[in-house]
């Protein structure tokens, strides 16, 4: 496939941004990953950006994942979508990403630490309660 030229940060060494997204492995697709970044959740160097927007090495991509900011710095574009080993050289997460990543689980597992169990499993009647509570039927 041909890579347009005239779209802004294309270049050599450069990628479109939910390519890049989706070969290092921080989204499970690439239409998921195109849908983040048309959304506006995906920012390169502080600025929202197309799908097409070129990513090179040396720029700062930061989406939320999950209930998390995402912060990392682009250190190589990969050719392909390869093993995870190879996508996490790919990036560097910064270390305030890393530190409120280590905060969020923190709190999580405090939280299901204070979680009240129960004694036994749900029975019949039990389990089709929670079912219709979850919006499963």
């Amino acid at each position: 496939m041909g890579e347009s030229s005239t779209a802004s940060g294309s270049g050599a060494g450069a990628t479109r941004i939910d390519r890049w997204l989706f070969a290092v492995r921080l989204f499970k697709s690439r239409a998921l990953a195109a849908e983040a970044v048309s959304g506006g959740k995906v920012h390169v160097n502080g600025g929202r950006v197309k799908p097409s927007r070129g990513v090179r090495p040396g720029d700062t991509v930061t989406f939320i994942r999950g209930a998390v900011e995402f912060e990392c710095t682009v250190t190589t574009v990969p050719l392909r979508r390869g093993p995870a080993s190879e996508a996490v050289r790919c990036y560097d997460e910064t270390a305030a990403s890393q530190a409120r990543r280590a905060e969020f689980v923190a709190r999580m597992k405090l939280a299901a630490g204070m979680t009240r169990r129960p004694n036994e499993r749900p029975d019949k009647h039990d389990r089709r309660l929670l079912r219709r509570l979850r919006g499963r039927n």
